[in-house]
């Protein structure tokens, strides 16, 4: 393998000129992104019961509905 010529690696890595981020600024959208995007990443077994990420939403509604109403019940058997 040969080692590459480091004025030409350096060349490849110059920003091109009709890229002007000059006035940019970074992470300008980030706090409202975050805020409002939760990504979660399915394993692949799983992902593959799901067509859709509705699908994915209404099953996760209905078990969260279940464990508030063992939550409820366990509540109400001990007090």
């Amino acid at each position: 393998m040969k080692k590459q010529n480091k004025s030409k690696a350096r060349s490849s890595d110059q920003m091109r000129p009709e890229y002007d981020f000059s006035k940019g600024v970074r992470g300008k959208h980030a706090t409202r992104y975050a805020a409002g995007s939760n990504v979660v990443v399915l394993a692949p077994d799983v992902a593959s019961q799901f067509q859709t990420a509705d699908d994915v939403n209404e099953t996760l509604r209905a078990v969260a509905k279940l464990m508030e109403s063992r939550r409820s019940r366990r509540k109400r058997q001990t007090a």
